[in-house]
């Protein structure tokens, strides 16, 4: 199903800065938080990179809308926006986590 780019946009935006990722989750490893209905903090985006097999990306209510990616493709995650993720075919995926620059 094609989701409108306004939840799931299609790259994430110029300037921000990647500054934690997760572990490699597979099927035996994925925490049930992640499953379930969880979100990014304010200004935290995410970027989920697929390595093999296919993931499955849910956003909650109110907009109830799916994508699937498969070994090399990536969603964005947009902040505060409510989601779950599953396997749709045994594989492996981790999250990357963006910000915008902080002035130190």
């Amino acid at each position: 199903m094609k989701t409108p780019m306004s939840h799931i946009p299609p790259q994430l935006p110029s300037g921000l800065e990647a500054y934690k990722r997760t572990p490699e989750f597979t099927p035996d490893n994925l925490p049930p938080a992640l499953q379930t209905s969880h979100s990014t903090k304010p200004g935290v985006w995410g970027l989920l990179h697929v390595l093999a097999g296919q993931v499955i990306y849910r956003l909650a209510p109110p907009y109830e809308q799916s994508t699937i990616a498969n070994a090399g493709d990536s969603i964005v995650i947009l902040p505060e926006i409510v989601h779950s993720v599953e396997f749709g075919s045994p594989g492996r995926f981790y999250v990357e986590f963006y910000r915008a620059p902080t002035s130190d």
